[in-house]
């Protein structure tokens, strides 16, 4: 089974790629989706935050107030390495897990959509990545216009992930997202081409 790696910058359209390939019926494992699944009441990340946290975090139907942790976590480096140590490899275990229900089943190929590719080192259990590109200063506008912080909240956000530039040299693919969204799919579903090619056969 052949995996790709799906990456790229906060705002830099990567959510639109994966959403666009589920579209197109790709097996795909969203990382963000599983971390938002295992942080459920109850659950895994759930249970680690309100013990490392506090029952602050919670809203008063205890739900994980995302938000929160975010203002925690982006201003304190500590935080956010405690928080990366706890999450990711309960993440990567079930990611593991849906990996292999997929080669069961046949699956030739399957797209691991995860942010912190790099960053975590899930780079070294993919067969190809692919990166969704933009550059800095449209990164920021685009952050600053979707999730209404400031220049500095969002600075801040966009250095706590590895930068696009060297993202970039690291791709097998690289989907450049600074003109329009028109424009981005048909790179994708050129990158697309040979897999969905091999699966007709």
């Amino acid at each position: 089974m052949f995996v790709i790696g799906l990456t790229g910058g906060i705002a830099s359209g990567k959510s639109t790629v994966s959403r666009y390939l589920q579209q197109r019926k790709v097996a795909l494992l969203d990382a963000d989706a599983i971390a938002h699944e295992l942080s459920q009441q109850g659950k895994p990340i759930w249970k680690g935050f309100v013990e490392h946290f506090g029952r602050g975090v919670l809203s008063k139907e205890n739900v994980i107030q995302r938000n929160k942790i975010g203002q925690i976590v982006f201003s304190d480096e500590r935080e956010r390495q405690w928080l990366d140590h706890m999450t990711h490899p309960l993440i990567q275990e079930e990611i593991f897990k849906r990996l292999e229900l997929y080669r069961q089943e046949g699956q030739p190929f399957v797209v691991l959509d995860i942010p912190l590719l790099f960053e975590t080192g899930w780079d070294k259990f993919v067969n190809a990545v692919w990166v969704v590109y933009v550059d800095e200063a449209t990164q920021l506008r685009r952050l600053q216009e979707r999730d209404g912080f400031d220049e500095i909240a969002s600075r801040r956000r966009i250095a706590s992930q590895m930068s696009l530039e060297v993202k970039k040299g690291k791709a097998d693919v690289v989907i450049d997202n600074r003109g329009l969204p028109e424009a981005m799919i048909q790179q994708v579903d050129l990158a697309l081409t040979p897999y969905l090619a091999g699966q007709e056969e």
